[in-house]
């Protein structure tokens, strides 16, 4: 009976989020990011089994990020690939073909848009504006770097990061 019940939370659930790409997950953590004091996006992060710093990078999960302002999508590739190198060197043909892959995965974004990302250890990511499939990248390096911006240690934003892994409270 209780396994039911789960079923059935988890169902209606991902069916209230509307968003196929979350289905069968549990949110684990959120945050708000903030830029000079601006609401940027919030953050939430969704998995199968709890996730925390030590083991990220070996189970699947999805970062959803919803806007609360318009951005150009080439810039928002442009941002991932600096924090990217934050956490490991990559050669300028890598950063090309990887900002590439971006400006095809993230289009201009308005208030209230969702892009989602899901993470496929040693796989790659797969990508989601607002419920809908966008792109597939097959780079498990790209995809452990990429998820990296929020969760590796080398993040510009830890306080962020200790956030999505204890479930913490905006901010």
């Amino acid at each position: 009976m209780q396994r039911r019940v789960a079923l059935i939370t988890l169902a209606l659930a991902s069916l209230a989020h509307g968003a196929p790409e979350l289905t069968g997950l549990s949110q684990r953590g959120r945050a708000r990011f903030r830029f000079f004091g601006l609401h940027v996006y919030d953050i939430r992060l969704w998995s199968a089994a709890p996730v925390t710093a030590a083991n990220w990078q070996e189970q699947p999960l999805t970062l959803e990020l919803q806007y609360a302002r318009s951005l150009d999508g080439a810039e928002i590739a442009k941002r991932s690939l600096k924090e990217m190198r934050r956490q490991a060197a990559i050669t300028d043909a890598q950063a090309q073909a990887w900002l590439a892959e971006m400006q095809l995965a993230f289009p201009d974004v308005k208030a209230g848009d969702r892009i989602s990302g899901s993470f496929e250890p040693g796989a790659g990511a797969q990508f989601f504006i607002n419920g809908q499939p966008r792109r597939r990248v097959a780079d498990a390096t790209f995809a452990r770097l990429f998820f990296g911006i929020w969760l590796s240690p080398q993040t510009s934003e830890p306080g962020l990061r200790e956030q999505l892994f204890g479930g913490g409270n905006d901010r």
